[in-house]
């Protein structure tokens, strides 16, 4: 999920690792190599081994669909433990210092179906919403990094960022950050799991997880690990993600079902 250039080469060593952790355990067929171009839709596959997707999908789309494996944790700041957090970014002159000054801004969100840069943004907001609109306009920009842009260049003045996102581009690319700040934080939740098809049964989860948490205490993928922000791998019942959807229903009952 955190696709960015600079650090393919290292989620390919990650994966090489994996897999070669996952046969240990017993899996059998793991595909050598990531499949780069494969499509969302390649999650609903039933013979998805493992993939990685965010919370959102995993409690909506995706539902039924894959079942929960694991969790990577991240060293990221804003992260905890397997949980993460969405960054509220401004124009570094913007002087806004709280999420009720940016009444009447323009608003940056990658997609709809993003639990951190929609859903997170909206449960954030609608307490101050007063059940009305509180933008004055939201854009979609398709992906965190171009909403970075958008407020970087003042065609928006605010988004909300994956903390894990916004720590890679910082070490990777931080040009562009250029120009903007982190104003704010919102409350955390899940961060994007490993899941696999539903239905595959409790010996090929248990091989699955036993895989990754080997993968991730393996001292030869240590520098991959590092790249990646990659602090471990965590297993949380399926009822952790509950949060998720808690903040969708709360920003409902508030009259704020989609930011506006």
């Amino acid at each position: 999920m955190y696709d960015l250039p600079e650090v393919r080469s290292a989620t390919d060593a990650w994966w090489r690792g994996v897999a070669a952790a996952l046969a240990r355990a017993g899996i059998e067929s793991v595909p050598p190599a990531l499949n780069w171009d494969a499509p969302f839709d390649a999650l609903r596959s039933p013979e998805l081994l493992l993939g990685q997707t965010c919370g959102y999908p995993l409690t909506h789309a995706l539902a039924g669909v894959v079942e929960l494996v694991a969790t990577p944790a991240y060293s990221a700041d804003g992260c905890s433990g397997a949980d993460y957090c969405s960054l509220i970014v401004v124009s570094e002159d913007d002087p806004a210092a709280a999420l009720a000054e940016l009444r009447g801004a323009v608003c940056a969100y990658s997609r709809r179906d993003s639990h951190s840069g929609y859903n997170a943004l909206r449960a954030a907001i609608a307490p101050l919403s007063h059940g009305g609109a509180f933008f004055s306009r939201v854009v979609a920009s398709g992906m965190h990094a171009r909403s970075i842009g958008l407020v970087a260049r003042g065609e928006a003045n605010v988004c909300a960022v994956d903390c894990v996102t916004h720590a890679l581009l910082a070490r990777y690319r931080p040009h562009a950050l250029a120009g903007t700040r982190v104003m704010a934080r919102t409350e955390r939740a899940p961060g994007l799991p490993y899941v696999t098809r539903a239905g595959a049964g409790r010996d090929n989860l248990r091989r699955l997880r036993d895989g990754l948490q080997a993968a991730a205490s393996d001292a030869g993928l240590a520098g991959a690990r590092e790249s990646l922000l990659l602090a471990g791998v965590v297993v949380l019942g399926e009822d952790a993600y509950r949060r998720i959807v808690d903040m969708e229903v709360s920003a409902r009952d508030a009259g704020y079902p989609e930011i506006h």
